[in-house]
């Protein structure tokens, strides 16, 4: 079989075997990459970020319209490949990679689609809708042996990594509590009456995996307020920004590849502040008010010798000296994301784990969804990060995958 040959329903795709890329990367060759949603965060790479050597051949969106409205703020646009079904672009293009810009409720299996069709993938963030999703998409990457780098751009900052390095090596001392904002979680769905659908929307596969509601525009382009769709995306969300705090976290306490062992609600409700508790008996409390400045996507570490803040981009330090000898600070805007997305070519072609490897992604996911099954139950919960199983709650653990719509199945894995 071609590995273009892709089959045609999303049925068939789930099953689609193992292609591999027929040759591979030499150090001068060029990358060529397409990406699969072209919303608000893809249209904001393809206007601002530096790609390097490589180069967008080709752009996907189950609202066709979309993939026109991208191509107009490129200069080599005109010349994409420009599909309604991204299975096509499969088939007619010569891709290397994709980057996978879709809502989160369809992420994972449109990225391990690229998996199988031989692809490397960078994957937006949050990766994951349920933990089960980010188990599967973890082993489909091992599986195919593709690089995926999740898109949490500070673990590939120089003075990000710089900091974290601080915190880790024990330069403040052992951590003893950790600070971030109190992130929202997400809200459930009530019916509405549908609304008319805009010309060129495929809603059956921007549905994917949820139920096949009646359009309505608070769905598709409200989708990240919405349970079914994402764990909190919105920009302070517990899955949206609050990604990159949690992923900071986890970098700097060493912990990238576990998680914590119990999640603590601090008072009743859905917005109740959380603390989850690591094996070293460190505290992480989701306390922090949001005040809405991208400064906070990082966090507070207190140690027994002194105060780090990771910011987005810098680092605050006590004493001060530990400042000394730090990258530069990287201003927020165009270019905040060259680092991450060189970091990904790179690996592409020298077949290296990238800065924000599947495991990593699937690992500080993990910890947003945590937060919000917490706040669900309304109690304590006891985790087992290696057996990645909540112990004792049976109705706890029933929260970690979902029910899926016939035809967006996952792929079971061998």
């Amino acid at each position: 079989m071609n590995r273009r040959a892709f089959l045609k329903t999303p049925a068939a795709a789930a099953a689609f075997p193992y292609v591999a890329r027929s040759s591979v990367l030499g150090a001068n060759d060029r990358i060529h990459f397409g990406f699969i949603g072209v919303g608000n965060r893809a249209k904001w790479l393809i206007r601002h970020e530096d790609f390097g050597a490589a180069r967008i051949t080709a752009v996907a969106d189950a609202w066709l319209p979309r993939c026109e409205e991208a191509a107009q703020l490129h200069p080599g646009g005109a010349q994409w490949g420009k599909y309604h079904d991204y299975r096509r672009m499969f088939e007619k293009e010569k891709l290397d990679a994709v980057f996978v810009e879709t809502t989160t409720h369809a992420r994972v299996l449109v990225a391990i689609h690229c998996l199988q069709a031989g692809l490397d993938v960078y994957a937006e963030k949050p990766l994951t809708l349920t933990v089960e999703e980010g188990q599967v998409l973890r082993a489909a990457v091992r599986r195919y042996q593709r690089v995926l780098q999740t898109g949490t751009q500070q673990r590939s900052m120089p003075i990000n990594i710089h900091a974290s390095k601080l915190v880790e090596s024990g330069k403040i001392g052992r951590i003893e509590k950790v600070i971030v904002c109190n992130f929202i979680g997400p809200e459930r769905w009530t019916p509405q009456p549908a609304q008319p659908m805009p010309e060129g929307l495929n809603w059956d596969q921007w549905c994917n995996q949820t139920e096949l509601r009646p359009y309505h525009t608070l769905l598709h382009k409200g989708w990240a307020r919405w349970w079914d769709y994402d764990g909190g995306g919105l920009s302070w969300g517990v899955s949206g920004w609050g990604t990159h705090s949690l992923d900071q976290v986890q970098a700097a306490l060493g912990t990238s590849r576990t998680g914590p062992v119990e999640i603590i609600p601090e008072e009743p409700g859905p917005k109740c502040k959380v603390t989850l508790r690591y094996a070293s008996g460190t505290l992480v409390k989701l306390e922090q008010e949001i005040i809405k400045d991208h400064q906070q996507l990082g966090a507070i570490f207190e140690g027994t010798k002194g105060r780090i803040q990771i910011l987005r981009g810098d680092f605050i330090a006590d004493p001060p000296e530990l400042k000394k000898g730090a990258p530069d600070v990287i201003k927020e805007g165009p270019g905040e994301n060259v680092y991450h997305i060189r970091n990904f070519f790179e690996c592409v072609k020298s077949r290296k784990q990238p800065n924000a490897d599947v495991e990593i992604g699937h690992r500080s996911n993990t910890v947003c969804h945590l937060v919000n099954i917490c706040r669900d139950v309304g109690r304590k919960l006891r985790w087992d990060p290696k057996a990645e199983k909540f112990i004792g709650d049976d109705e706890a653990n029933s929260m970690l995958a979902r029910k899926r719509r016939e035809g967006y199945e996952l792929p079971a894995i061998a």
